[in-house]
């Protein structure tokens, strides 16, 4: 089934291949069991076949975000993520997590932890694993935290790299002095007004932290009845509807057989919507002189 009504790609006449893209730091969000970790496993592997350096961020508690890159088994048994990496805390800051009363760097250099525990995945992509980290708030600081802290500041603002983050839907790894490096937020909703609430609430958030620049993505979309709930919820909120991705058996099959999309049913419907977001956040990234904020938000 082909959803081509929506297409986001339509504002531009270029395609991605006419310029040199400038990297774009993609968060995506949403309720859990929406599709987010497919979204953004399968378009940081999109972005690195086009040869892109890209970095992707598992950002969620439930750190599925490797096994759905394709990262091996045996690797993905010895990630330690780096919320739990004692000895790169101490390293950092000066102190151990847990240790009362110690005085700690709360802005340490982390400019070599994205290559030095980034884990490698297929095409290319690099992981970092970020484990969980406090809400924000007064109070809430502490040496693994100023550590993760400092990590988001790097990647999202001071390296080059292409950046696909997932998140959970708090938000939770983004603070104000990181929010500035989040050129996208990508909410991705299913036919249900459980996810649409929460987009709602992650699109208040987002304002909140003062991200801008936002967009839905409608994911397991089965036809266009539910496509027409989904707008509509969307416009209520009100969030631009991007892409819209159809409910794909070969996709529940590859989560089922522990396999990425994109290596078991690479010519899938879904993946090929996945692949026509791809292009519209490259196109919007040859021209950032113009305001990407002015093409998403209605």
């Amino acid at each position: 089934m082909s959803f081509r009504e929506v297409d986001p790609r339509s504002a531009w006449h270029t395609t991605a291949e006419d310029e040199c893209a400038v990297p774009l730091k993609l968060a995506i969000a949403g309720k859990g069991g929406v599709g987010k970790t497919f979204v953004a496993a399968s378009l940081a592997r999109i972005l690195a076949r086009k040869g892109l350096e890209t970095i992707a961020i598992d950002a969620d508690p439930a750190m599925n975000l490797g096994r759905s890159l394709g990262v091996a088994q045996d690797k993905l048994a010895t990630i330690v993520p780096l919320s739990d990496n004692s000895d790169l805390i101490a390293e950092k800051t000066g102190a151990r997590p847990g240790e009362m009363g110690s005085v700690f760097n709360v802005t340490p250099n982390v400019s070599d932890v994205a290559d030095r525990y980034g884990v490698e995945a297929p095409d290319g992509v690099r992981l970092l694993v970020m484990g969980t980290v406090k809400s924000g708030g007064i109070g809430c600081m502490c040496p693994a935290n100023a550590l993760l802290r400092a990590l988001m500041r790097n990647v999202l603002i001071e390296r080059k790299e292409f950046v696909v983050m997932d998140m959970e839907a708090g938000l939770e790894h983004l603070g104000r002095g990181t929010v500035r490096g989040v050129d996208l937020l990508l909410t991705v909703v299913e036919p249900g007004n459980q996810s649409l609430d929460t987009a709602s609430k992650i699109r208040r958030l987002a304002q909140d932290l003062g991200i801008g620049r936002m967009a839905g993505i409608a994911n397991k979309v089965r036809g266009l009845k539910e496509m027409g709930f989904i707008r509509e919820r969307l416009a209520n909120i009100p969030l631009t509807l991007c892409s819209v991705i159809p409910f794909d058996l070969r996709v529940t099959e590859a989560d089922m057989l522990g396999l990425p999309a994109i290596d078991y049913a690479p010519a899938s419907p879904a993946l090929k919507e996945v692949e026509a977001l791809s292009e519209w956040v490259l196109m919007s990234s040859d021209t950032p002189d113009e305001p990407r904020a002015g093409r998403l938000n209605a």
